[in-house]
Order: C-alpha cells, then sequence, then structure tokens
C-alpha cells in the first residue's frame, strides 16, 4: 500500500502508522489483533476474560473453584489469543496485548503476554510505573503507556528513567472521543482543555527536550476520534504524532471477534444514542445506549445511594477489578458488574450488554468492512467503490 507518512517504528520493526485499540472482553483478540498485524500495523490482543472465546474453558468455569481456577483458565486463553494472532500475522506487523492496570490479576496477564510471544505490551486504565518491573525478564518485550495528559507522561517519563527504561511509544488517549474507560476523574473533566492533542503533543515535546531525550526517540500515537484520512494526515503531517490508534471502526470489521449484533449495535448508534456514565473500576465511559444502559441510566441514583461494600455483590466471583464500584460499595460509581455487561456485549445481546464506542461517526457508516480497506482508506482516504465518500 502507497502512502504518504512516515513508518512507526517500534523495536527495530517498520510499521504502518496504525495502532489497533485493545478492545475487552473479547472484542479484539486473535482474529481481528492478527488481521490488522498482518497488514503491517500493530493488532492488539485485549487481555481480559479471553475465556469466553472458548466452549472448552467455560465449560471448565463452570466447575472451578474459586478465583484462582478462573485466573489460570483466563490465561490458557489468552496464551491462545495471542498465539493465534501471531500465527495470523505471519511474520507481519507487530502483535500487541493490552493489559488495563485497573485489573486486579494486571501482573499475571502482563507476563503471560510475554511468556506467549507477545511483541508489546500495552498498559492503561493508571500509571503503568511499574511496568518495567513486571517485564524484566523480557527486554526484548516493547512497553508501550497509555496516558491522556503531558502531566502523566512526564512523570511515568521521570519514573522509568530512574530505572534505565524508556517506553517503546505512548498512546495519548483523548477521553472526549475515546470509547472504553477514560482518562478523566469525572464526566464533566472529559472535554477539558489539557487533554487536546495539539496541547499534550506540544507539551510532550518540550518534557522530551527537558529531560534531554530526542523528539523522535519515542513514538507519540494518538487516540480518540480517528476516523477519516483528514484526520490522520492532520496529526500525523501538522501536529507532529508519529501514528493514530484505532478502535472501534475496527471493532465493526469483518475480522472483528465479536458477534455481528455486536457490531451492527456499535455501527448504526447515532450520536444522540452514545452515552457517558462512570463505570465500576472508577473511571468515566463512554457506551451505547442500549436497554441495558438506558434502564441503569434511569436506576443510578438509587442503586449508587444504596451502595455498600459486600463480596457477595460480585456477580462472577471474578473480583476481576483492583477497585469497584460494586463489589465495594463506592457510591459515586458504577453499580453493575463489567464482566457481566461486556461478556453480553461480546455475544452480540443487546437488551443485557454494555457496548462500549467512541464518539465519533464510523468511516463508512453502517457498513461492515475488512481490515484492508480500513486501513487504505485512514492512510490514503481512498474509499471502496460501491461505498459513498464519508461525511465525517
Amino acid at each position: 500500500m502507497k502512502h504518504a507518512f512516515p513508518p512507526l517504528v517500534i523495536r527495530g520493526r517498520s510499521l504502518l502508522p496504525i495502532v489497533q485499540g485493545g478492545m475487552g472482553v473479547g472484542i479484539s483478540a486473535k482474529s481481528l489483533a492478527g488481521s490488522v498485524a498482518h497488514e503491517g500495523g500493530v493488532g492488539t490482543v485485549a487481555s481480559v476474560d479471553l475465556r469466553h472465546l472458548h466452549e472448552d474453558l467455560m465449560a471448565r468455569s463452570a466447575e472451578a473453584n474459586g478465583q484462582t481456577e478462573l485466573d489460570a483458565l483466563n490465561l490458557i486463553a489468552l496464551d491462545r489469543e495471542v498465539k493465534g494472532a501471531l500465527e495470523r500475522a505471519d511474520g507481519h506487523g507487530m502483535v500487541a496485548v493490552n493489559v488495563m492496570k485497573a485489573v486486579d490479576s494486571h501482573a499475571a496477564y502482563v507476563r503471560q503476554a510475554c511468556e506467549s510471544g507477545a511483541h508489546a505490551v500495552v498498559m492503561g486504565a493508571g500509571l503503568p510505573l511499574d511496568l518495567p518491573e513486571m517485564t524484566s525478564e523480557h527486554p526484548d518485550v516493547a512497553l508501550i503507556p497509555i496516558l491522556s495528559e503531558s502531566r502523566g507522561i512526564n512523570i511515568v517519563l521521570k519514573r522509568w528513567m530512574k530505572k534505565n527504561r524508556l517506553p517503546d511509544a505512548i498512546v495519548i488517549e483523548h477521553p472526549k472521543h475515546a470509547g472504553g474507560h477514560l482518562g478523566a476523574a469525572q464526566i464533566q473533566d472529559l472535554g477539558q482543555e489539557r487533554f487536546d492533542f495539539r496541547r499534550v503533543l506540544e507539551e510532550t515535546f518540550e518534557t522530551f527536550r527537558t529531560l534531554g531525550l530526542e523528539r523522535e526517540r519515542i513514538p507519540l500515537i494518538v487516540a480518540g476520534g480517528i476516523n477519516s484520512f483528514e484526520k490522520v494526515r492532520t496529526f500525523i503531517s501538522e501536529l507532529g504524532a508519529t501514528a493514530v490508534q484505532v478502535g472501534t471502526a475496527f471493532a465493526v470489521t469483518r475480522e472483528g471477534d465479536a458477534h455481528d449484533n455486536f457490531k451492527r449495535t456499535l455501527a448504526e448508534a447515532r450520536p444522540e444514542d452514545i452515552a457517558e456514565f462512570m463505570s465500576v473500576a472508577g473511571l468515566p465511559a463512554r457506551g451505547v445506549l442500549t436497554p441495558f444502559l438506558k434502564s441503569y441510566l434511569h436506576r443510578e441514583a438509587k442503586l449508587q445511594a444504596n451502595a455498600k461494600a459486600d463480596p457477595r455483590r460480585c456477580t462472577q466471583g471474578l473480583n476481576c477489578l483492583t477497585v469497584c464500584g460494586l463489589r465495594d460499595g463506592l457510591s459515586k460509581v458504577g453499580q453493575f458488574c463489567i464482566d457481566l455487561k461486556l461478556a453480553a456485549a461480546f455475544r452480540g445481546e443487546v437488551s443485557k450488554g454494555l457496548f462500549f464506542r467512541g464518539s465519533e461517526p464510523l468511516p463508512f457508516g453502517s457498513a461492515m468492512r475488512s481490515v484492508r480497506e480500513t486501513i487504505d482508506y485512514l492512510l490514503t482516504g481512498v474509499v471502496p467503490q460501491d461505498l459513498p465518500k464519508p461525511a465525517v
């Protein structure tokens, strides 16, 4: 594919400047991640609770005795998905694993990702200050933190430099536009100027200068609201980013790992069908107003008023999050089981699921196209001949 942008270079790998964001539960696994990598980009397996993709592991889950056994099944699933993505990539691109710092078993996921052969570990949902220690036995694995503002980038850089390690790239995610768990403290903070890509890039380049780092030493990857060739060109050619990260537009591709009902729900959502809410992890989130989310938001104030700390409220028995609004009785955040709702979304159960989504229209509207066509459009502006030009 011919395009005008410089490559994204990570650990000596020359890649397309396209990173596929990690989306769980099961939305970005071996099929999607391997397909993006095969085209020459960075494909990302979302590590959380991948057992839902494997019937034998779900059958064993029903008989599991406690969290330790459930965690072990999820590690088996992660190993399968990483190796499957690498096989599909066939030596092309890069296969990464996204690990949420907010997940209680994040260190085990990081270790398994490295042992399974992932080329990179991407970590967000919290400052990944100890990621270098977690991967010390795998020095060739690229480390990529996800952050939303220059202050967090500065903290991570200074802490990692004391450990003689630098990020191999940094994802800068704008909480006003991204889907999933968002890097702001409150919903009202999502649009604050400190998250503006231009400002964060400029301040980060100044941080590089202050710390004695060459500007090109650490690639900066912007994420959130990337849905057109024009935006890719603006962020890379004008603002100085190295690459872009794209989530929702890849989730709805033919190669996406989720059920077609999931893809249609994301693709057909209008702006008025998308809402921000507080997730159980204590972070704002953005998703489609499905029957579940509409009902939940209608009852949210009452549920929060009755919040109480009780381990028995963990309906899946996973204790998956370090901090959980439902289990821990945190009255100002979500009061539902996020694993249960994301698993339902993966299966395409629109009435029950929680469907995370970015805020912007999709490149091809409600049409499901391939990973290759999506990458072609983002890097060249070329639209499949049977589709109208995107109105984005």
